[in-house]
């Protein structure tokens, strides 16, 4: 990596880095998919007066995997974190680790999400707050540096609170910082603040050209893609109105909500960047936000995210930083979240130690300005979970303009699509003989790639505490 963050005589770039839930790309006001009454304030100035990366994506699209790559910079087949049950490996090292040794000061405060049980401090952070697992949307119960306290309040609320307290009080005036504010919001169920709620009870919402259940939208696609409509296990249908344990609410209802949380989280987003700019903070700080995974809203019939389909695989990612980034500034190239680690690295003048694999790269020139090698095409992968058995093992590979996605064990068809002619991805060209070069080359080019670093050998670990009883309740 090229390190042009912070040379010997410039001081060290603070470090904001901004992580929600299920928030997709295009649920931004400033987005011309955006739903017309949506209010996003906050993250449209950050596009405004910063730089919008317009084709990011997972590497996974689900919580705890997302997260480890974001934190590692590798792929899952490589930091082996491969479902949200489980703690990361013993001997996982993250990112600010290293920032640590470069001389910041660390702070995680929020959702942290690797290993469902536990929400002890992790190493690499010098303050820790956070809760277990999913974690709840009012009064959270916070670890902080191993004393539990309860805050009564709602969530995304009370971790900004906490944030800017530490930005205020807990951090030494002397020394760069790194902060790590990881946000519940907006996971499902969504659940906005009660200031919001009902807030756009009245907007008009335009459903999804492919959740209609009809010929035109389901006549080549694979067969699990009809069988898991309207569904965020599997089984709860909501056209049937056969509920299970996670029942799917209206359509309508379920879309407002979203929208509602979406709302706070900007609100939230909007009180770090005006503490960061009363203070003078921001001049001397870079601030990046992001989502953990996309969500579909209907599309395909789909609710949740783990396929890979666009909306899905797809995440919203700004960066804020006056008098470096230009302002307006889109970058197009596609970037992942395995390369957020080395990014903010080579931001802080820190570069990967000798001996550690990256998987990502730095887009760090890119948001100077600057034009260098890049990639032309991204890799995806997803494990299938017992406990949300209608997503496959799958497999994919998207360029600029074709995307293959290799179902695994599973007696279905593969995807393939061209995302120039068919952008919402509703016509599964896999059998059309016109196409049958490009899709062999993107089929070799997946598992040369996959192969070469290991991606083909899926950690798959033990289950934990899972009775056969729980296994029949989730299904």
């Amino acid at each position: 990596h090229s390190f042009g963050g912070a040379g010997p005589r410039e001081t060290p770039r603070n470090i904001v880095l901004l992580l929600s839930d299920d928030h997709r790309y295009d649920f931004m006001g400033f987005m011309d998919r955006a739903p017309e009454f949506l209010e996003t304030p906050n993250l449209d100035r950050m596009a405004r007066e910063g730089a919008h990366l317009v084709n990011a994506f997972v590497s996974t699209s689900l919580c705890s995997p997302s997260r480890a790559s974001i934190l590692t910079g590798q792929y899952m087949h490589h930091h082996g974190i491969v479902d949200n049950q489980r703690p990361e490996p013993e001997g996982t090292v993250f990112f600010p680790r290293y920032l640590q040794q470069a001389g910041y000061q660390t702070a995680f405060i929020g959702k942290w999400h690797m290993g469902h049980e536990s929400d002890d401090p992790r190493p690499g952070f010098d303050h820790w707050e956070s809760f277990k697992g999913q974690g709840e949307y009012f009064n959270p119960e916070l670890n902080i540096n191993g004393r539990h306290q309860t805050f009564e309040g709602y969530t995304t609320d009370v971790l900004t609170d906490r944030a800017l307290a530490w930005l205020k009080e807990g951090r030494e005036r002397d020394r760069p910082f790194f902060l790590y504010l990881s946000f519940k919001a907006v996971h499902y169920p969504f659940q906005p603040a009660p200031r919001h709620e009902g807030r756009y009870q009245k907007g008009e919402i335009q459903r999804p050209e492919t959740m209609a259940n009809t010929e035109d939208n389901y006549q080549t696609q694979s067969r699990w893609i009809r069988e898991r409509r309207y569904s965020i296990h599997g089984v709860d249908h909501m056209e049937t109105g056969a509920y299970d344990n996670d029942p799917v609410p209206s359509y309508d209802d379920l879309y407002r909500r979203y929208c509602e949380t979406v709302h706070g989280l900007d609100e939230n987003i909007g009180r770090v960047l005006k503490y960061l700019d009363e203070t003078g903070l921001s001049e001397s700080t870079l601030v990046i936000y992001m989502s953990d995974n996309g969500f579909a809203l209907g599309e395909h019939g789909f609710y949740d995210k783990r396929d890979a389909f666009e909306e899905s695989i797809r995440v919203p990612v700004l960066a804020y930083a006056p008098g470096l980034i230009p302002p307006g500034a889109r970058v197009t190239p596609m970037v992942q979240n395995i390369d957020i680690a080395p990014t903010l690295l080579d931001a802080a003048g820190a570069p990967v130690p000798g001996g550690v694999s990256m998987d990502g790269k730095s887009f760090w020139p890119f948001l100077r300005g600057d034009s260098i090698p890049w990639r032309d095409h991204i890799l995806y992968e997803y494990h299938w979970e017992w406990n949300f058995p209608a997503t496959p093992t799958l497999f994919a590979i998207r360029t600029e303009r074709y995307k293959y996605i290799y179902y695994h064990g599973v007696w279905d068809q593969d995807g393939f699509y061209d995302l120039q002619t068919d952008p919402r991805e509703r016509h599964n060209l896999i059998g059309v003989p016109a196409f049958r070069e490009p899709i062999e080359a993107l089929r070799k080019q997946l598992f040369d790639e996959l192969e070469a670093s290991g991606g083909l050998h899926v950690p798959v670990r033990r289950p934990q505490g899972e009775r056969l009883d729980q296994r029949k309740n989730q299904r």
